[in-house]
């Protein structure tokens, strides 16, 4: 393996992983591509040196390697056993790697993102038997979730709030600067619970994460956020993943689902959880783009922050029949520093299109792309959002530090009657922020919740 470390020019931590995993599978590592991503991984081939098949491996490494991770990697390799145990199509585990850390899998053939389905046919076919094996997981006694060092919430106010108090948590210790966007969303959360009384079950926790191959799932992937509660949750987490990886027909989904189980339905609580696990994401984002680390994929957290905090005050407003007035951009303006910012960009830009960019010049293109929009529109933005702010709290504010803070304040102490004007004032707060992130944005730009037929459903 050195004439290859030497040709990738490993570091010596990554040297020391690819012995790991030649150890793990008693052969040779003789080609790696790095998946270029925010998690360090990599895709492995492995000669056994006995004429046998070389062997696909993934090492999918620690999130922690450069940005803090709410659970652990050891829990997620124990869920994917316990999948595996109840004859689920889960990766092979092969082994664990302390130093750095990361799970040694088998790389599954079939490919990810039902984008990528050759028809609706296939999609609608690969939907139907997630939906079966989503069943099949939630079907697996809790209790053996339980002995993975799950919790297990019990009770309607547990079940409803899930593990939010755990990402409130990370979030409250991380975060440098007020958020009075997601502290709205905290409080909405915790005084509109749905009230339901059922058994908890395993749940993926970011559901629909799989590849597949002719019309079948071959692998499911990706349990870092499997958990046990409420099985709607994970129906709920589907709209999510939809934002990002179009699945097809979730209103299908949904009824196969419903078939096969006979779980009822619950529209205000696919709702609610719909809206709880959206706001995870600006959750964990928020430390991470107010102190970004040089690691950081800027631009690609921002967005997951802004898209995914304006979505859940869409759905909340629909819930409480607020009616929304999302902003447009104002006019240009550019100033005496435009040229620098169009300039970076270009010369990033040349690098060819975002296939041909390695991940940390396509991280910085996007980065200039945002610089060059804040530059164009920002003042003007920024101007808006001052007077809006002041409208509401009867007195100016004279920067937008002043803004979050007293805004936050306000959010913490005002009554329920002042929900709808904070839920339109602060969906344009976000709106705005992803506007001249958009240029950027890439899957997300534009991203809006799948409506669904529920007059198909129950």
């Amino acid at each position: 393996m050195s004439d290859l470390a030497d040709d990738l020019d490993l570091s010596p931590e990554w040297r020391e992983a690819f012995t790991h995993v030649e150890k793990l599978l008693g052969g040779r590592v003789v080609a790696a591509r790095s998946q270029g991503r925010w998690r360090p991984a990599w895709f492995l081939d492995v000669d056994p040196g006995d004429g046998g098949p070389v062997q696909s491996v993934y090492f999918r490494g620690d999130r922690g390697h450069f940005e803090k991770a709410v659970y652990c990697l050891e829990r997620e390799m124990g869920v994917l056993q316990l999948l595996g145990r109840h004859g689920l199509p889960v990766p092979e585990i092969y082994g664990f790697c302390d130093a750095p850390r990361g799970i040694v899998m088998e790389c599954c053939p079939g490919r990810a993102n039902l984008g990528t389905a050759q028809d609706d046919d296939e999609r609608g076919a690969v939907l139907d038997h997630y939906m079966e094996l989503l069943a099949e997981i939630h079907r697996i006694p809790v209790a053996e979730a339980e002995r993975l060092g799950i919790a297990v919430p019990r009770g309607s106010d547990a079940l409803a709030l899930a593990d939010l108090g755990i990402w409130e948590r990370s979030f409250r210790k991380r975060r440098p600067r007020p958020e009075p966007g997601l502290e709205f969303m905290l409080r909405w959360l915790k005084s509109h619970k749905p009230k339901r009384d059922v058994e908890p079950v395993l749940l993926t926790g970011d559901p629909a994460q799989f590849v597949f191959d002719r019309g079948r799932v071959t692998a499911i992937l990706d349990l870092e956020l499997a958990g046990a509660g409420d099985p709607l949750c994970d129906l709920a987490g589907m709209r999510s993943r939809d934002l990002s990886e179009p699945l097809g027909d979730l209103s299908r989904a949904y009824r196969r689902y419903a078939e096969v189980t006979g779980v009822p339905l619950d529209r205000a609580a696919i709702d609610y959880h719909a809206i709880r696990f959206c706001v995870l994401t600006p959750l964990s984002m928020a430390g991470l783009i107010a102190k970004p680390s040089a690691q950081t994929n800027f631009p690609q957290y921002l967005g997951w922050y802004l898209a995914y905090a304006r979505i859940p005050l869409e759905l909340i407003a629909e819930v409480e029949g607020v009616e929304l007035d999302p902003p447009t951009l104002p006019t240009q303006a550019p100033s005496r520093y435009t040229p620098g910012f169009e300039q970076l960009r270009r010369q990033l830009e040349q690098a060819g299109p975002e296939s041909a960019r390695d991940y940390e010049t396509d991280t910085a293109f996007r980065t200039a792309q945002y610089l060059e929009q804040v530059d164009r529109y920002g003042a003007d933005f920024a101007a808006e959002d001052l007077e809006e702010v002041s409208t509401l709290l009867g007195r100016a504010v004279k920067d937008t530090g002043e803004a979050d803070e007293a805004l936050e304040q306000f959010v913490l102490t005002a009554g329920p009657d002042h929900d709808a004007a904070l839920i339109r004032l602060l969906h344009r707060r976000f709106a705005r922020h992803e506007k001249l992130l958009e240029p950027a944005m890439r899957e997300l730009a534009g991203a809006s919740l799948q409506p669904i037929d529920w007059s198909r459903l129950n």
